[in-house]
């Protein structure tokens, strides 16, 4: 099927909404659920109908206006969830003059583009004439937003210099393939560079776990969690920057933490009352030991991101365990501690020792309703399991 075919199934498709509603209501069982359909309606418009359908289901956990959304499984495993744009956007909304347009480099799903036309009027481009397509009608829930412009066109080809940018580089190759090394991405590393250099202030989006460091010097990088899960890291250059400061933003706390990586030294102890899981955004921004001063506790191990204390400490950045008994690699007493407990409901956590969590789980199983964390750590050069309860997160 080449791309104006797609686009008319598009088009027919979004004439036809009861298909979408019998596609997300009818049998769980996918063969079952496309014969029904097929009574009425063509192959190529049931087997569409009950992707999006699918689709939106699963975009519930990421948007409340899932039902409204017109989605690829492209567009969706890359879109910001609506709240982390809002978070971006306030960003822009800062800058002194205000923009008067804003251009957002590869569209998506849209929503970045949406977010950010609450700030000013956006033009939005990418290659793919089908997202543009569906950006903007996407765009048509939001409309008391500036207007969103929507074309296809390569982004390389877009003056940018002196402008305000939003930049979402879709990091996988034609066979959906995810890259981490920037290096492998297109539009490519170098494009990204001189957008960041050249733009009065840019954006640029990536996936937390690429190879960005480094590769833009005078800018500063955000590390945003969302839920406990590090969903982005974002480049912010030009106005936008305090070049070489990283940040660690945990949402929906709408919480930041900042600074150099190494200003702050560490502090090590054994296991005391309490121990903290860091949030992934704070260990990917390289802000274990920031943390750790600022909250006033002591990281277990140079080779652990497990924080500790006495004393209890809330914070946004970190979930709190209360610490019950500590064991060593011998795990028959720890076996008879959880029996005699009837500690049966096990959460097992582990950050840099090699532990198989399924088999350790099932090793470890007693009889019992009691609930319990267990944390497989290094403690001072030696392995360590910590029986704990959890408390709180922030």
């Amino acid at each position: 099927m080449n791309q104006f075919e797609a686009s008319e199934i598009w088009d027919q498709l979004r004439h036809e909404p009861e298909l979408i509603r019998q596609a997300g209501s009818l049998s769980d069982d996918p063969l079952k659920r496309q014969k029904i359909l097929r009574q009425q309606y063509s192959d190529s418009l049931v087997r569409l109908a009950c992707e999006l359908a699918d689709l939106r289901s699963k975009a519930h956990e990421k948007f409340e206006q899932a039902d409204q959304l017109w989605l690829t499984r492209q567009s969706y495993e890359q879109a910001s969830t609506l709240e982390l744009a809002a978070y971006k956007a306030e960003r822009f909304a800062r800058l002194n003059p205000a923009p008067d347009q804003i251009l957002d480099f590869c569209t998506g799903a849209g929503i970045d583009a949406i977010a950010l036309s609450r700030i000013a009027p956006v033009i939005s481009f990418d290659l793919d004439p089908l997202l543009s397509k569906l950006a903007a009608w996407n765009a048509e829930s939001f409309p008391d937003h500036h207007p969103i412009q929507f074309e296809q066109q390569d982004v390389t080809q877009v003056p940018f210099a002196g402008k305000v940018i939003h930049f979402d580089p879709d990091q996988r190759d034609q066979s959906g393939r995810r890259h981490r090394r920037l290096e492998l991405i297109s539009p490519p590393l170098e494009f990204l560079q001189q957008v960041s250099a050249q733009a009065r202030a840019a954006a640029i989006k990536l996936s937390p776990a690429s190879n960005f460091g480094g590769k833009f010097p005078e800018a500063e990088a955000e590390l945003i969690s969302w839920r406990g899960e590090c969903k982005q890291a974002v480049i912010w250059s030009g106005e936008f920057a305090e070049p070489g400061l990283w940040r660690a933003t945990v949402l929906p706390a709408n919480a930041t933490l900042a600074g150099d990586p190494l200003e702050a030294w560490p502090e090590f102890s054994g296991v005391e009352q309490y121990v903290y899981d860091p949030d992934p955004a704070i260990t990917r921004a390289g802000l274990i030991n920031l943390l750790a001063a600022q909250e006033s506790v002591s990281r277990l191990d140079d080779a652990e991101e497990y924080l500790t204390s006495a004393e209890p400490v809330s914070s946004p950045f970190m979930t709190r365990f209360r610490v019950l008994e500590v064991f060593g690699r011998n795990e028959t007493p720890l076996k008879q501690y959880l029996r005699t407990r009837e500690i049966g409901v096990l959460e097992i956590k582990c950050r840099h020792l090699k532990i198989d969590v399924v088999r350790k789980r099932k090793s470890l199983l007693v009889p019992g309703e009691n609930a319990a964390t267990l944390i497989f750590a290094r403690v001072s050069g030696k392995t360590a399991i910590l029986v704990c309860e959890r408390e709180a997160e922030g």
